[in-house]
């Protein structure tokens, strides 16, 4: 078991990793290079005027940059591919088919638990932009990202409205307690660079995990035979 584990987790992290990594040096570094020119006071930004148009061709392979990009994409990929797996075992216990098909059910599960349910209250964020202090947002976003695991897993296989109501109720505890906020909002990059930003990361992450969910369940069920 543990083989057919670490051996789908392997292969479904590598290829979703290896193809969020290219998208997010596609779709995300020119928006992250463009607010950290913001950051560094390269570029100012008054209003509703710019310094320079918005186009974001900015910048250039940057070898070490992209390298460590697709490294860490990587590794991330395959730490939840071995969570994905994982409990997908344990739902294959309960006599619940696992197959490429039911996989990207589960890759969009797992893009809401850990991006849309954090990100109602505490989107992704530019360089340049306030924001509260780290760790209040890391403690406040784990117990979010818990919650919401929980709340999916209830929805799934809880079979009550009891189950189901406690579900509900783990999605907006989170929310109704609130994420940590600055004092003030105010920043250096242009807010449309930063709801573009916020955008992309939510495209980029679900197409990431739709990859992962079907490819693990794609491995998982090739392992079993």
């Amino acid at each position: 078991m543990f083989s057919r584990i670490l051996t789908s987790a392997l292969l479904a992290g590598a290829g979703a990793g290896l193809i969020a990594a290219f998208l997010q040096l596609w779709f995300l570094q020119p928006v992250l290079l463009h607010a950290e020119l913001y950051e560094q006071g390269r570029l100012v930004h008054f209003g509703a005027a710019s310094a320079v148009p918005a186009h974001l061709d900015l910048g250039g392979l940057d070898p070490l940059r992209d390298g460590l990009t697709l490294f860490f994409t990587l590794l991330i990929y395959a730490g939840y591919a071995l969570l994905l797996v994982a409990l997908m075992s344990l739902a294959e216990q309960r006599g619940v088919a696992i197959t490429a098909r039911s996989g990207l059910v589960w890759g969009l599960a797992g893009f809401a638990v850990l991006h849309l349910a954090p990100g109602f209250s505490l989107a992704p964020e530019v360089p340049g932009v306030a924001a509260a202090a780290v760790g209040p947002r890391q403690i406040w976003w784990f117990v979010t990202v818990f919650a919401a695991g929980g709340a999916a897993w209830l929805i799934a296989f809880g079979g009550s409205w009891r189950a189901w109501g406690a579900a509900v109720l783990l999605l907006l505890a989170p929310h109704v307690v609130g994420a940590p906020e600055p004092d003030h909002f105010a920043g250096t990059a242009p807010p449309e660079l930063a709801a573009l930003f916020a955008a992309r990361s939510y495209g980029v992450a679900m197409a990431g995990w739709v990859l992962l969910g079907v490819l693990a369940g794609y491995f998982w069920s090739r392992e079993a035979a």
